[in-house]
């Protein structure tokens, strides 16, 4: 015997209802099934049916039988023989039990978008699971991209992540084309233990401008150790038109200092001796 279905809903009818209830798009079905938006159009508007690897893809994702999606009817299961009663889980394992069950029987990823949009991209976009993309205004996720994104690796104006890539960037590994802040940072003006840019500041350093326990500078160094055209260095100062090393308060202020910043006139492009003069004050504070 078999359960009929008093509608008389089409299939298509049936698949699109279906679709709804679980609050997915024509677009995300899409994406799941690997096939084209029309594709599913064509399913919900009975121009064409779902190969059968896609039926069964759609009912596992919809709680249902491929009976029912195509007949809108479910098979009534034989009465089952009596079985014997399971044995009481421990005390300690049922909740490990029921944890367990639970866990097989939820989809392994979350994933919110928000209806309002700016432009193509949701304002809001998350989700996390193994190999899902992110993409909003706000997109967090492991992989994320967006204005503001959050993620393992993340791309974004504003980026955070494991490995970070931005306008301003913040992660273990981090890319800004103005400002990286990480463990490994490049950018413009980039802060880490390893640091690369034009302003570099970092244990070690590397950039025109450099300051950090190694700096490398092309203009200006100021370190422990300092190498650079203007060099100065609380170790050892190289520098290829000034240099030295651990000059005390007074003499630096009264006497290097002038000296460094004329150098900085004459040797520093004038976009950067602004950075330059206030990294050479610094060893005045």
């Amino acid at each position: 015997m078999t359960e009929t279905n008093p509608t008389h809903e089409t299939t298509g009818g049936r698949l699109a209802r279906l679709r709804r209830a679980q609050n997915i798009t024509q677009e995300e079905l899409a994406e799941r099934l690997g096939i084209s938006r029309q594709a599913v159009s064509k399913w919900e508007s009975d121009l064409a049916y779902p190969e059968t690897d896609k039926l069964l893809t759609l009912s596992r994702l919809y709680g249902c039988t491929v009976d029912y999606l195509l007949t809108g009817e479910e098979p009534v299961p034989p009465c089952p023989e009596p079985k014997p009663e399971p044995q009481a889980a421990s005390a300690t394992t049922a909740p490990l039990t029921r944890l367990g069950d639970a866990w097989s029987r939820r989809p392994h990823y979350f994933e919110y978008k928000s209806r309002r949009t700016l432009g193509n991209l949701p304002l809001v976009h998350i989700n996390i699971g193994w190999g899902r993309k992110a993409t909003g205004v706000l997109a967090i996720g492991l992989a994320a991209r967006g204005i503001f994104s959050l993620g393992l690796a993340s791309v974004g104006v504003l980026s955070v992540g494991l490995c970070s890539v931005g306008l301003l960037s913040l992660g273990i590994f981090a890319l800004g084309l103005l400002l990286a802040v990480g463990s490994i940072a490049v950018g413009a003006v980039a802060v880490g233990a390893i640091a690369v840019g034009i302003l570099a500041i970092g244990a070690l350093s590397v950039g025109l401008i450099s300051v950090g326990a190694l700096a490398v500078g092309y203009y200006v160094a100021l370190g422990d150790h300092a190498y650079g055209m203007i060099a100065a260095g609380g170790t050892v100062a190289e520098g290829t038109v000034f240099s030295t090393v651990s000059p005390t308060h007074h003499v630096w202020r009264d006497e290097l200092l002038p000296e460094a910043l004329s150098l900085v006139d004459k040797y520093v492009p004038t976009f950067l001796r602004g950075i330059a003069k206030f990294v050479l004050r610094m060893m005045v504070i």
